[in-house]
């Protein structure tokens, strides 16, 4: 028989990440209200130092203070964020190479990304004492930008990687290349490159279709192109998608990543985008199809609607009669 190390015996320590938008006071007490009860039930909370202090933390409170990084998030079975997508994203930068789920309670608009609602709070905390919810796995884009043919930067995005133009005043001008052959050439505000998760974000704003999270592909949407063709577009998840800035014009761009990260295109640029080699996992709380987020989200109109199953009982209540 052989001997227990004395380690073994040792309590499980469970740590959960509390990322808020410290700037909104509503986000500030929900986050401090879910802290107080996390720490109730013995789990070990973690925020950023900038977020200790605005909900004026300390040690006493059983917490951990960690500063900006992608380590942030290392040990930690959870990051539960409190604020809008914006808040989402940025917790997605420290939380992508961890692999931790993200599990967003939504403080801002529409908040697509979001699973929770702040008046569901305590169920909330419930799920997470009782790690009731699941990982869902989110594509990614992995981004590459060459000048000259140099790479110069590289960067990734959950939702979309966009080319804009630099100047207000003056069109963009590019070519789009899908699998090394060229496709067309645009003049126009911008190009954007985006996963199913980020179909519902810039794309949906630009016109690109609405793709569901588990369709693996790519998409690549022109935003006011003056061009005969000029369609959103649905590729393969192994393309490998290039938007290149036309040398010889004056017309600068810039890329963004999410809307957080951020890159000069002088002409002649290159941005390569492909499917990420790191995913981003969302914590998911309920078993509900994507249909009825996009309805809840965007309050879509379904009145009249009796369901599949209102209309079997009805015809079977036809046949009974011998209606049918």
């Amino acid at each position: 028989m052989s001997a227990t190390h004395p380690d073994d015996l040792a309590p499980e320590v469970r740590r959960v990440f509390v990322l808020v938008n410290n700037r909104r006071n509503d986000a500030l007490d929900v986050a401090a209200k879910m802290c107080a009860s996390l720490s109730g039930h013995g789990l070990v909370v973690r925020v950023l130092e900038e977020d200790a202090e605005a909900l004026r933390m300390t040690a006493e409170d059983r917490c951990e203070v960690v500063p900006v990084g992608p380590e942030a998030s290392a040990d930690c079975e959870l990051v539960v964020v409190l604020g809008g997508d914006g808040t989402i994203l940025r917790a997605a930068e420290l939380a992508r190479e961890s692999g931790t789920p993200l599990l967003g309670v939504n403080l801002g608009h529409v908040g697509f990304l979001a699973e929770a609602e702040p008046e569901d709070t305590e169920a909330t905390i419930n799920a997470i004492v009782d790690r009731a919810y699941t990982a869902e796995e989110r594509t990614t884009l992995d981004v590459e930008v060459y000048e000259g043919g140099r790479l110069v930067c590289t960067s990734w995005a959950l939702n979309e990687a966009s080319v804009e133009k630099a100047s207000r005043e003056r069109m963009l001008e590019v070519v789009v290349e899908i699998d090394g052959r060229p496709l067309s050439r645009w003049g126009c505000d911008g190009v954007v490159c985006a996963t199913p998760t980020g179909s519902t974000a810039y794309n949906f704003s630009a016109g690109g279709p609405i793709v569901w999270p588990a369709v693996e592909a790519l998409l690549i949407v022109p935003i006011s192109a003056h061009a005969l063709f000029a369609r959103p577009m649905v590729v393969a998840p192994t393309s490998r998608l290039a938007v290149e800035v036309i040398a010889g014009t004056n017309a600068a761009g810039v890329l963004w990543c999410d809307g957080r990260r951020t890159q000069s295109l002088p002409p002649g640029a290159r941005i390569e985008v492909t499917r990420g080699h790191m995913p981003v996992y969302l914590a998911r709380l309920h078993d509900r199809p994507f249909t009825d987020r996009l309805v809840a989200k965007f309050d879509l109109p379904v009145a009249g609607w009796r369901g599949a199953g209102d209309r079997r009982r009805k015809s079977r209540d036809a046949e009974d009669r011998g209606d049918a």
